[in-house]
């Protein structure tokens, strides 16, 4: 494997992210569950075994907390339930509607477990793996906003419950600001976002709206991390191309998602490049459940000769790769990984 042979996996990974060229092209694979189960027993491997033969290069610690209340239904901390028995084994499908009315009165953000967040960050830097340590806090002010009022209704109260949205999205941010003091404590490599604005088309709020109520919450988040020296990653799904100039002026290191469907990489890289890391581009929409093992073969050494230029580049899948993807396909995807550089 590349990483055996020139450079270790952290510091390819950080020189890629300090957009220096790196001897090989840093990548990660995540999976959805039962696909990490197909993989394991089609593989005859044990299940820690299945993140070494991806040859994955991050680690990614959730500081956000929640568990499975009966099988496939997981509850997160804020009580939002979350089925996963079906189609998406993924996020899951929302049960229940925490707010119900654009009204914060009688309700309570739930108070943060410092020894439980404290207990995840000193495990996650012991492991002794060698890997790029990400915090991560998933559904940070957006996505938790909407999953507490549901999808459309959020969206509407954008519009016609202003002071109800900016007040929900400040107290999440509040929330969130304090659990990324505890995490900013340990020597993690970076701090990993998880919040969507976009969708194929475009955002899904104007860009007005997303200046005045996300910007400048996130940009206080990001001013914490860059005080301590680490690096900022934010996944978001879509077409946010109206938004990069706003991300990268508060201090965004790293985008993830990429979706080739939706950007022009070559485009991408020519204007973005020198500020921005890439990271995903490998599509789990259009290209890993359908095409044949040479094509996707094809696709990463296409990809990582236009993104990998003078670094700022991880190889990954758009999203976590899900069960409709074909196993040679997976295979293949995995040893172009191991062969580019």
């Amino acid at each position: 494997m590349p990483w055996e042979q020139k450079i270790s996996r952290r510091q390819c990974t950080m020189e890629a992210v300090r957009h220096r060229q790196t001897p090989y092209i840093p990548h990660n694979i995540d999976l959805v569950d039962d696909y990490k189960e197909l993989v394991r027993k089609e593989l005859h491997i044990s299940p820690e075994l299945v993140e070494e033969y991806m040859g994955n290069h991050i680690q990614k610690c959730e500081l956000f907390d929640g568990k499975y209340v009966s099988p496939g239904i997981y509850r997160d901390e804020y009580g939002v339930i979350w089925d996963r028995t079906g189609l998406d084994t993924d996020v899951g499908i929302i049960q229940n509607t925490v707010l119900p009315e654009p009204d914060l009165s009688g309700f309570y953000f739930p108070p943060i477990d410092e020894e439980k967040i404290r207990k995840k960050c000193e495990t996650a830097l012991s492991d002794g793996k060698d890997r790029f340590k990400f915090a991560k806090l998933g559904a940070m002010l957006f996505e938790r906003a909407w999953s507490l009022t549901g999808f459309e209704n959020f969206l509407m109260y954008l519009v016609a419950e202003e002071a109800f949205a900016e007040a929900l999205i400040e107290g999440i941010a509040e929330r969130n600001a304090k659990i990324l003091d505890i995490a900013l404590e340990y020597d993690f490599d970076g701090v990993y976002f998880g919040d969507d604005y976009g969708q194929q088309l475009g955002l899904l709020m104007s860009p007005a709206v997303w200046r005045r109520l996300i910007k400048p919450r996130l940009g206080k988040l990001f001013e914490k991390i860059k005080a301590r020296g680490k690096y900022i990653a934010l996944h978001s799904c879509g077409n946010i191309s109206a938004i990069l100039p706003d991300l990268c002026e508060i201090g965004l290191d790293i985008y993830q998602t990429v979706q080739p469907e939706i950007y022009d990489l070559s485009r991408l890289k020519q204007e973005y490049g020198k500020d921005l890391v890439f990271y995903g581009t490998i599509s789990v929409q259009s290209d890993l459940p359908f095409k044949k093992p040479d094509e996707i073969k094809e696709i990463i050494r296409r990809t990582e000769e236009i993104m990998g230029k003078d670094g700022g580049f991880i190889a990954a899948p758009t999203h976590r790769v899900r069960a409709d993807t074909p196993l040679e396909n997976f295979v293949a995807m995995v040893e172009a990984f191991h062969e580019g550089g």
